[in-house]
């Protein structure tokens, strides 16, 4: 008997819902874009794996993608399956990529693009949920990202029967707002919020974060699970995320100086005498070409504490330095980029600099991982369930 083509075949019915209804699961979200959703997933799926023998991830909808074996993947799906090795196909953990596009096309067809969006996550929620205990899956945005071409985060996570995690900058009475303010959305969906993690608190304010928002998170009956202090290293950019944002040329590279953290800018603008105080490990000195004094005071600085050396020091407005002081700058370990443009425009660039967890930035792990472990409380959170 002829084997038939799979084109002649007819289609597997549309799943209305995962098949799925074991596996435990979480959505996590955010109030806002670039709130920590990511650092909490990368955390919190550590601390699950140290409870569960086996934890999945899924990003349904993502926005920023990139290109493996063909498929367009999200790159936070990438970015945990390359630290945690989750074991799963990559493209079933981020089954819809939005495109340039992707919004035009579904709005044009929504009757058409909806059902089979949807199939698709709920196929892939199922592939990536096969024996696991738990899984987790990460949102885009906030609560209504997406709603454009319904597929919002509220929309998914009612699709997957998830509860959920809302992830918001720290603070007391802003956290509370805007919690307050997503929470309706999941609730329009008929959606359970079991918490809240507020992020990037400074750690003299933890205590008064902790009393005065579970007060307040409280009264809209979402439990405070964590409050996370700010971690500088976790926002501070290397010098090859900083080369390529300002394209720069690299003039002097350091052994493993393209992975060198910045966590200071200082503009070298004053003298020689008024830079030797900031001359210190992580600091990225931006100053013209043709600032001998500067760019000697750095030499010399590192020639005398060569464990304690800058980060780098981008030189700007085009100006090479002379030959002679290159010389020296190879001589050490300062990391040397040429700019194009001047010392405010470059400053501006990397101050205004979003900083995302690299597959590479394997000195983030730990402290990612720590910083979950010590402070979210895992009981409450798994007490939802």
């Amino acid at each position: 008997m002829p084997v038939p083509h799979p084109a002649d075949l007819p289609p597997l019915p549309l799943l209305k819902a995962p098949t799925n209804t074991v596996t435990k699961r979480i959505f996590v979200a955010a109030t806002r874009m670039n709130d920590g959703k990511t650092t909490t997933c990368l955390g919190l799926f550590a601390a699950l794996q140290s409870l569960y023998p086996r934890v999945g991830f899924i990003k349904p909808v993502g926005q920023r993608y990139i290109e493996v074996d063909g498929h367009q993947v999200d790159e936070d799906s990438f970015l945990l399956d390359t630290i945690y090795n989750v074991h799963v196909p990559l493209e079933s953990m981020s089954p819809v990529t939005v495109d340039g596009g992707f919004t035009r096309r579904f709005l044009r067809n929504p009757d058409i693009v909806r059902p089979e969006l949807e199939d698709r996550i709920c196929r892939a929620f199922d592939r990536v949920s096969w024996e696991k205990d738990f899984t987790l899956i990460e949102g885009t945005g906030h609560a209504g990202v997406g709603s454009v071409f319904d597929l919002s985060n509220a929309q998914v996570a009612k699709l997957l029967s998830a509860k959920v995690i809302l992830v918001t900058p720290g603070g007391i009475g802003r956290p509370v707002d805007e919690v307050a303010l997503n929470k309706a959305l999941f609730d329009k969906e008929g959606v359970e919020v079991i918490g809240a993690i507020l992020n990037k608190v400074e750690p003299d304010k933890i205590s008064a974060v902790q009393e005065y928002a579970g007060l307040g998170l409280s009264r809209l009956g979402v439990p405070l699970l964590g409050v996370l202090p700010v971690q500088t290293m976790l926002s501070a950019p290397n010098l090859s995320q900083i080369a390529a944002e300002i394209d720069g040329r690299w003039l002097n590279a350091r052994r493993g100086g393209a992975k060198q953290r910045v966590t200071r800018v200082v503009v070298g603008a004053m003298t020689a005498k008024g830079v030797v105080d900031y001359l210190l490990p992580g600091v990225l000195i931006i100053t013209p070409g043709d600032r001998d004094d500067i760019i000697l005071a750095a030499i010399s600085s590192a020639q005398l504490s060569p464990d304690r050396s800058i980060a780098g020091i981008i030189l700007t407005n085009d100006i090479p330095p002379h030959p002679k002081l290159l010389e020296l700058l190879a001589q050490t370990d300062i990391s040397v980029i040429a700019a194009k443009e001047e010392s405010y425009t470059i400053t501006s660039k990397i101050n205004a600099m979003t900083v995302k967890t690299q597959p590479q930035d394997t000195d983030k792990i730990p402290v990612i991982k720590q910083l979950i472990t010590d402070h979210v409380d895992m009981k409450r959170l798994l007490d939802a369930f």
